[in-house]
């Protein structure tokens, strides 16, 4: 029944009738209100707890700890298994497949409810639907209606675990990335100060008195080797930046594979034949239809490479160069007989900075890029490369290129690499060196001095405008691009303004594809990249003034 007090209050109140032994009757009135408002408490916390339980992103099996029969289950857990609620309902856990490895049957189950707390970081099941997953089990045993029931909370890690995983792996990689590369570093450091060591010891002993012409001719050769070889070592590690960097350029032309061959054969062969070896080559197509549309460049770098590495790893025996025409492609190989390479070292030879960390007692001069450098290429390019080896017996590099051939029946066939001079030489030119170093400035001059009548001198952009403004009779400009106050494009530029015909020839130390370019655009005739070698300067003027 219920009541109002004084202050409005609801009251709830039970009615007990009471009869006396002289069969009077007497109400007893008993309130109630606190244990109905604890009973709506209760029903109110069953409701909150069952939409938790109802909503939870991790599975809930609720068992009998009696019988281990399954008496809730809550419905991700029914979505993550993939069984319906009826197959988990009144069944015992060790019946569900998932479960089997886990609790296989009744002793098990009993041994889970005798430690009250039983946990799995890292436990693999399968799903009804067959898929291998990996959760983290909890369980817990606890009272609940006057019954001992068992909590097991379900959370897929699997997702979790493929990050960690991918984790792991990225932090080895880069562990052994930060070894290679404190392993190249050092060899680098060795590779560039070993011909730094010729030529600056070399050039000492070049002041010597009493020297004879042949022992300068001689030191004279060991400082252009030197040279050589850091100027192929700078060379690879600039091509790596580029790289790396996603700034390496693809310029495709015309090009004969077969005279790509014959021209490394004929460079190659006296260095192989002196080691008492055979340089053969391969060559099946038809001068014709050896022209491919590719990065001649390119090219050329990935055969040489690949020669070179031949030619360092093998001490007799032959080696080959050749190729074979394929469905759509050209498979390219150079065949050696040298020292071989384990098989598990066959495709780390093509990562970067990988030869400074193998463990060989023989030492091999180079930065060990030129395979990286050429797998790089040979991607650019459109191909794939690989090797084929085994220990002490030899190697085959393999590599492939697209092959499209469409010439044109005008197309004249010009050698790729013919670099001669026209016999008629240029004589008798006035020349501006423009250039803000003094060795580098000193060096062109002494070039130049046999083919000019005069010589004059610009450190920065506008003195050589300047120069050439108060000299219209200049023939040449040698222009360096980069300089302080104005870089060389900009007083190519306004030279342009006042004098379309002088020769300028831009000279940069960066070596990029793009500079060519950017020196065209600018209005220089032609592109030098540094160093500057006599015969390669001498061939470029015998161009711009004859043809």
């Amino acid at each position: 029944m219920k009541f109002q007090d004084k202050n409005n209050e609801e009251l709830i109140r039970e009615l007990n009738i009471l009869q006396h032994e002289n069969n009077s009757l007497k109400n007893l009135y008993n309130e109630i209100s606190r244990l109905k408002k604890v009973e709506m408490s209760l029903i109110a916390s069953e409701i909150r707890y069952r939409r938790l339980f109802e909503s939870a992103k991790d599975g809930i099996l609720i068992l009998d700890a009696e019988t281990g029969k399954i008496v809730d289950v809550n419905p991700f857990l029914i979505d993550l298994l993939g069984y319906t609620h009826e197959e988990f309902i009144e069944k015992a856990i060790w019946e569900i497949g998932s479960f089997k490895d886990l609790i296989s049957n009744q002793h098990k189950f009993l041994e889970l409810q005798k430690n009250n707390y039983v946990r799995y970081d890292n436990l693999p099941i399968i799903t009804n639907h067959g898929h291998k997953i990996q959760v983290e089990f909890v369980s817990n045993v606890y009272l609940s209606d006057k019954q001992n029931v068992i909590q097991c909370n379900i959370r897929d890690i699997t997702a979790r675990k493929v990050i960690e995983q991918e984790l792991i792996k990225a932090k080895e990689q880069a562990e052994q990335s930060d070894k290679l590369k404190s392993a190249f570093l050092a060899n680098m450091s060795h590779e560039i100060r070993t011909p730094m060591n010729g030529i600056l010891g070399f050039a000492s002993l070049l002041n010597q008195p009493n020297l004879t012409a042949t022992e300068q001719q001689e030191y004279i050769h060991i400082i252009e080797e030197s040279g050589t070889r850091m100027l192929n070592i700078i060379n690879d590690i600039v091509c790596i930046s580029k790289i790396e960097s996603g700034l390496m350029e693809v310029n495709i032309s015309e090009s004969n594979i077969n005279e790509k061959i014959d021209y490394i054969h004929t460079f190659f062969k006296p260095e192989i034949e002196n080691k008492g070896m055979q340089f053969l080559i391969k060559k099946p197509l038809p001068f014709r239809e050896a022209f491919i549309r590719t990065d001649r460049e390119k090219l050329f770098a990935i055969l040489t490479n690949l020669v070179k590495n031949a030619i360092k790893y093998s001490e007799e025996g032959s080696i080959e160069l050749g190729y074979e025409k394929k469905e759509g492609y050209v498979e390219f190989y150079v065949k050696d007989s040298g020292i071989g390479i384990d098989k598990s070292r066959q495709k780390a030879i093509f990562e970067r900075f990988v030869q400074a960390d193998i463990s060989d007692k023989r030492a091999y001069q180079g930065a060990g890029l030129g395979l990286s450098i050429s797998k790089a290429y040979v991607e650019i390019l459109g191909g794939k490369i690989w090797v084929e080896s085994e220990k002490g017996i030899g190697s085959t590099f393999y590599f492939t290129i697209p092959y499209t051939n469409e010439l044109k029946e005008t197309a004249a066939i010009t050698n790729d690499n013919d670099n001669s001079i026209n016999e008629k030489q240029v004589s008798n030119l006035k020349v501006i060196v423009v250039d803000d170093d003094n060795i580098s400035d000193l060096l062109l001059s002494l070039m130049l001095t046999e083919i000019s009548r005069e010589i004059l001198h610009a450190k920065n952009g506008f003195e050589a405008i300047e120069l050439c403004r108060n000299n219209p009779d200049t023939d040449l400009i040698l222009m360096d691009v980069k300089m302080p106050k104005m870089n060389g494009y900009e007083a190519t530029r306004q030279i342009r303004q006042f004098n379309t015909s002088v020769v300028i020839l831009a000279q940069t130390a960066d070596g990029m594809i793009s500079d060519k370019d950017k020196a065209t655009e600018a209005g220089c005739n032609e592109h030098l990249s540094k160093p500057i070698i006599k015969n390669e300067l001498m061939s470029v003027i015998q161009h711009c003034f004859i043809l």
